[in-house]
């Protein structure tokens, strides 16, 4: 009975993540910057929040030396993993976006058995070919989408990426302190990107407006600081393949949040919405078969 109360709760924790993950798309039709100091400031308002929250709950910052580079190393990613989301948005749109980041299960279901060296599970491989398969028929119903849909896919297999390096992390690393100097990793990946690659963004970090300045704060308190420290401490209960197949379900929510904020100009033809609703089903298959496999 205790196992079950656990599991529901641990599941509730799941989806109420993935709606916060949700709500993040909006952000980027709202926020009037592009990609790279949007995110810039996403990643910089999150490290400041937890370290006064660290600071307030008397957490202690400090972590062992072998660890700080593989921490600030999976945040490089997560930042990369942040800009080219929204650079997919700029490009295309929220709905889009966020259907192919439904891959990261494929992705991350070839990742765990490399990482922790056991044999690859023929049901999750099924499942996230399933879950490909539904994204090349988005990418073939919406062509004039092309670069958003690859820029999107590569987001997605950045999203596995971190999730099963994070879920090799010890537990005795707090989730606050995994998420802070992952956060300042991402500001040290993401400025080194602005200075070589995109300098002229630096102007749009300096002359960031105040009603943009309102709407990152929002995101980066409670839909990066709160909901990455809730990522990381699941991940200390289910796999990087159960956390990346129940970001499928994040496309839903957020295509919903989006049609209801921005009206038409987030409407998909039918083939995408038929799409988007196989890979939920691979959801409910997925926790089906791993119930029945547990029992």
């Amino acid at each position: 009975m205790r196992k079950s109360v656990m599991v529901s709760k641990i599941q509730f924790r799941l989806q109420f993540l993935v709606l916060l993950w949700g709500f993040t798309g909006v952000f980027g039709k709202l926020v009037t910057m592009n990609a790279l100091p949007m995110v810039w400031y996403r990643v910089l308002i999150a490290a400041i929040a937890i370290f006064v929250y660290m600071k307030f709950k008397k957490i202690d910052i400090k972590v062992s030396k072998q660890y700080i580079l593989k921490l600030l190393g999976i945040g490089a990613i997560v930042g990369v993993h942040w800009f080219t989301f929204y650079l997919s948005i700029k490009l295309s749109n929220i709905s889009i976006a966020l259907s192919t980041l439904s891959m990261g299960a494929l992705f991350s279901a070839v990742l765990e058995p490399i990482f922790f060296k056991r044999r690859l599970n023929l049901s999750e491989i099924v499942l996230s070919i399933i879950v490909s398969a539904c994204v090349i028929v988005i990418f073939n119903a919406t062509p004039e989408y092309k670069t958003g849909i690859i820029i999107g896919v590569i987001c997605s297999f950045l999203s596995a990426l971190f999730a099963v390096l994070n879920s090799k992390l010890p537990r005795s690393i707090k989730p606050t302190q995994v998420t802070f100097y992952e956060m300042i990793g991402g500001v040290i990946m993401l400025s080194f990107i602005m200075v070589v690659f995109q300098p002229e963004a630096i102007a749009e970090v300096i002359n960031v407006s105040w009603s943009n300045l309102g709407w990152l704060i929002l995101l980066g308190i409670i839909f990066t600081a709160f909901a990455q420290i809730e990522s990381v401490a699941l991940l200390k209960h289910v796999s990087a393949f159960t956390m990346m197949l129940n970001v499928n379900l994040e496309p839903v929510y957020g295509i919903i949040l989006a049609s209801l904020i921005f009206g038409d100009s987030e409407h998909m033809t039918p083939v995408f919405y038929v799409a988007t609703a196989v890979m939920v089903l691979s959801i409910v298959v997925n926790g089906v078969l791993k119930t029945k496999f547990s029992k």
